[in-house]
């Protein structure tokens, strides 16, 4: 029998700078938020998170990516789920000073899903 605590998957569309850090992190974690920076968005639909990669990151940075991480479901149940446009365009608003307990309840590691140059 698996003591596993159920979890649940996040997209987080990023840009390269973005990814250099979390690679440095053992893809374990998500790096402190930047001043101008005071939530951390990850988002709960695959076509919103490549979306963003593709049409925001690529143009602001020349690279898109779409990483892939599970976090267990009932630490999440803290955050509402807000929609952010359009009823697929879900995401969750953790404020900065909260990454590090996000990222304690992150379960394996942080893929890169997709690319896009």
């Amino acid at each position: 029998m698996s003591s596993r605590r159920p979890t649940t998957t996040l997209w987080r569309p990023t840009g390269p700078r973005e990814l250099e850090l979390v690679r440095e992190l053992g893809w374990a974690a998500w790096p402190p938020r930047l001043p101008e920076q005071p939530i951390f968005y990850p988002v709960l639909d695959e076509d919103y998170a490549i979306k963003i990669a593709r049409d925001w990151n690529v143009k602001h940075s020349g690279a898109g990516f779409v990483t892939r991480f599970e976090v267990e479901s009932e630490f999440l149940s803290r955050y509402p789920v807000r929609q952010a446009g359009g009823r697929t365009i879900l995401e969750l608003w953790v404020p900065a000073e909260e990454l590090d307990a996000f990222n304690a309840h992150i379960v394996g590691g942080i893929q890169v899903v997709h690319e896009f140059r």
